[in-house]
C-alpha cells in the first residue's frame, strides 16, 4: 500500500487482523462528504487492491468526534458542486453526479470485503456509502435515513437504486418520501444491518469481525463477492455460471488446500490469502 497523504481520511493498519481502517476525518462537519472525501476513499482502496497484506477494510467515521458520533451525516452542502459547476447548466449538473457515482461505484467494486462500521449518523450520502459496503456493523445509538427531501434535493448518489434492491419498493419510497430517521434496530430488523451491538461493545465487535475476514480465505471471498454482486444482476442460469467459474478460479488457491487439509486433520486452518 503506497504511503499517500490524505486530507479528509485517516488510514490505520491492524497487522494482527490483516485489515485496514479508513476513517472519514471531518469531525467538525459530522464527517460530511465532499467529492474530495469520496475520491480519497476510492484512491486509498485502489492502493490496497494488490496489497496481499490487506485482506479486509473497515470504513468508518473518526472515533475522535467533536459534536456527536457519526459515520457520515451526508453530503457537505456548503461545498456542493464547487464554484466551477454552473447550477443553471443541466449538463454540468449531470456531469457532477457522474463524478459522484464514479467514486461510489469504485468503492463498491473493491474486490475485498468492506465493513461499514456505523457509530452514530449514517444519513444521505453517508447512508449511500453504507450501501456500497459488504457488511454493516452498527451501534445501537446509530441512525439511518435519507433526509434530502426536507432540503428539496434527492438521494441520487445511488440511494434510490441501491436501497430498493435491499429493502424493496415500499420501504424505499417511505424512507425517501418522508425523510425520517430510522434507528439501527429498525435497520437490523429490515435486514440492512448485519450486526447490531451495544455501544460499549462496538469497537470490540468491529475488530472481531474484521479480523475474521482478514484471516479468512481471501480468494474465496473474492469469488463469492463477485458471484453475489454480479451474478444476481443476471438471470439465474447466468448467475450459476458465475458460480461455476468462481469455483474453478478458487480451486487453484493454496487456501483451499489448507482448508480441506485442516478439516481432515481436525485442526483450525491457517489461511494466508493465497
Amino acid at each position: 500500500m503506497s504511503e499517500q497523504k490524505f486530507e479528509h481520511i485517516k488510514i490505520n493498519r491492524v497487522e494482527e487482523g490483516n485489515y485496514v481502517v479508513i476513517s472519514i476525518n471531518r469531525p467538525e462537519k459530522l464527517n460530511a462528504l465532499q467529492n474530495k472525501t469520496l475520491k480519497e476513499i476510492a484512491d486509498a482502496l485502489e492502493s490496497m487492491e494488490l496489497d496481499g497484506s490487506v485482506r479486509c477494510v473497515v470504513l468508518r467515521g473518526t472515533k475522535d468526534f467533536l459534536k456527536k458520533p457519526a459515520f457520515s451525516a451526508g453530503a457537505d452542502l456548503s461545498g456542493r458542486g464547487g464554484p466551477q459547476i454552473d447550477p443553471t447548466n443541466l449538463m454540468a449538473q449531470s456531469h457532477m453526479m457522474y463524478i459522484r457515482h464514479k467514486y461510489y461505484d469504485l468503492i463498491e467494486k473493491f474486490p475485498k470485503p468492506i465493513i461499514a462500521a456505523v457509530d452514530g449518523y449514517a444519513l444521505g450520502g453517508g447512508f449511500e456509502l453504507v450501501l456500497v459496503c459488504d457488511i454493516v456493523i452498527a451501534s445501537k445509538r446509530s441512525t439511518f435515513g435519507f433526509p434530502e427531501i426536507k432540503r428539496g434535493i434527492s438521494p441520487f448518489n445511488g440511494g434510490t437504486q441501491r436501497l430498493i434492491r435491499s429493502l424493496g419498493k415500499i420501504r424505499t419510497k417511505t424512507m425517501i418520501y418522508f425523510g425520517e430517521h430510522y434507528s439501527a434496530e429498525v435497520m437490523y430488523d429490515w435486514g440492512l444491518v448485519s450486526y447490531l451491538v451495544d455501544n460499549d461493545k462496538f469497537e470490540e465487535v468491529v475488530h472481531e469481525k474484521a479480523t475474521i475476514l482478514g484471516n479468512s480465505a481471501t480468494k474465496s471471498l473474492f469469488v463469492i463477492k463477485k458471484a453475489i454482486d454480479y451474478g444476481t444482476q443476471a438471470p439465474l442460469n447466468l448467475g450459476l455460471q458465475f458460480e461455476h467459474l468462481g469455483y474453478a478460479v478458487n480451486s487453484q488457491s493454496k487456501d483451499l488446500v489448507e482448508g480441506i487439509t485442516a478439516f481432515l486433520n481436525r485442526r483450525e486452518p491457517k489461511f494466508t490469502g493465497e
